[in-house]
């Protein structure tokens, strides 16, 4: 639900990273347990028996974190004084166990969508910020998640969370880590004046690039978070010719070919999530009035859109329309992809997508409105190409329809 939503809109969001479920947890049928909530004196029992210095505090702060899944639980927990100062200095302590069970329970509020809990773990932030180069990957890759949670509520924090060195590590999932919480803030409401500035300022762009256009042989996971980095600075439309500077376009295109030429016949699950970001970066970058579609000029990009096309339009349809967003941006002002497109015979596969979706019709029309709008000889080899469309007789649909009769009688009245 979170990939899907993000495709359609620019969008915060809280994860929460739990490790393997226990059997305690699980009922006697294996299903997981829905938690209640404890009553204070629970909560404050569970309190008192993390701050005893006893050797029962770890199961005590084990027993915390779990009660802690529940919501009202979390609101009770940070009413009681001192409480998130018992958790800091746990997280903050010489004890590598307790600093890991301290750290989830912190996890757990950062995840809340009560404003007062979230509130409340504020204080921890430089102590998260400090503790990125932790003595784990797992425990880093906790502190990077409660940061990002943090992110979206605080934009104290986001003040505080500056993007510096934040690629420094090679491990994948702190990578990925790295990269959600660098999405979160370049979705900020202050991104645009305040954050991208700073990012473009570092090497963080070369970086992103990178780590993307290495997915393949890296691993996607980090490439995926990078690309909707990308993704959102050039939404912002003020770091694009910044970008482009860097071969962002070239590199993507690139990125694209190696992807149709590796493409599984039954594509690998999860590589639509690393495709639809990359799709996304290209097609809003050539929408830029820079004619950077000059750039390309390469007719391999068209058949490996294709095979993309063919590799996901059964599993996987939401990236026809990714695909052909970027067709239309390709075709929309430069002749020699109207022409590629025509000579390397594609327009009868194109045709066969018009019923994919009331979008996908709109798309693949407006695509061959860009084509006939070259001139005669393009509406000619329209009419040779072309058989007559089966469409659904939808308003928009029915639109672009006339539009294309209208760029045909125009140009080619025969």
């Amino acid at each position: 639900a979170l990939r899907k939503a993000r495709r359609q809109e620019q969008l915060v969001s809280k994860r929460l990273l739990r490790e393997d479920i226990t059997a305690e947890e699980l009922g006697q049928d294996g299903a997981k347990v829905v938690l209640d909530p404890l009553s204070e004196e629970e909560v404050l029992e569970l309190l008192r028996g993390v701050q005893r210095g006893s050797e029962d505090r770890k199961r005590s702060l084990s027993q915390l974190r779990w009660a802690l899944q529940n919501k009202e639980t979390q609101q009770k927990f940070v009413r009681l004084d001192g409480s998130i100062r018992t958790l800091i200095g746990l997280f903050t302590s010489s004890l590598a166990d307790m600093q890991m069970e301290a750290a989830r329970c912190l996890h757990e509020l950062s995840h809340s969508s009560d404003p007062a809990v979230v509130e409340a773990c504020l204080p921890v932030t430089s102590y998260l910020l400090t503790y990125l180069s932790g003595y784990s990957i797992e425990f880093t890759e906790l502190c990077l998640y409660t940061l990002g949670n943090l992110v979206v509520e605080s934009e104290a924090v986001r003040k505080q969370l500056l993007p510096q060195g934040i690629t420094a590590s090679p491990h994948e999932a702190v990578l990925e880590g790295l990269g959600y919480v660098l999405s979160q803030l370049l979705q900020a409401k202050e991104a645009p004046a305040e954050i991208i500035p700073l990012v473009l300022d570092s090497v963080l762009p070369q970086h992103m690039l990178r780590l993307v256009c290495s997915g393949l042989k890296a691993g996607t996971g980090a490439a995926v978070e990078f690309a909707w980095c990308l993704h959102y600075i050039i939404c912002s439309h003020t770091a694009n010719m910044a970008l482009l500077s860097l071969g962002a376009v070239p590199a993507l295109t690139s990125l694209l070919l190696d992807l149709a030429s590796e493409m599984p016949q039954d594509a690998s699950e999860g590589l639509e999530l690393l495709v639809c970001p990359v799709l996304r970066c290209l097609s809003n970058l050539l929408a830029e009035e820079t004619g950077c579609e000059g750039q390309i000029q390469d007719e391999r990009l068209l058949i490996a859109l294709f095979l993309i096309l063919q590799c996901f339009l059964q599993q996987h349809p939401f990236i026809v329309q990714e695909c052909l967003w970027l067709l239309n941006n390709l075709t929309a002002d430069e002749p020699f992809f109207c022409s590629a497109l025509l000579s390397l015979d594609l327009l009868p596969a194109l045709l066969q997508l018009l019923p994919c979706s009331r979008m996908a019709s709109v798309l693949v029309l407006t695509i061959l409105c860009n084509i006939a709008e070259k001139g005669p000889a393009y509406c000619q080899q329209l009419h040779r190409q072309a058989g007559p469309p089966q469409l659904a007789a939808d308003p928009e649909v029915v639109g672009q329809c006339f539009e294309l009769l209208h760029l045909l009688f125009l140009h080619w009245p025969e």
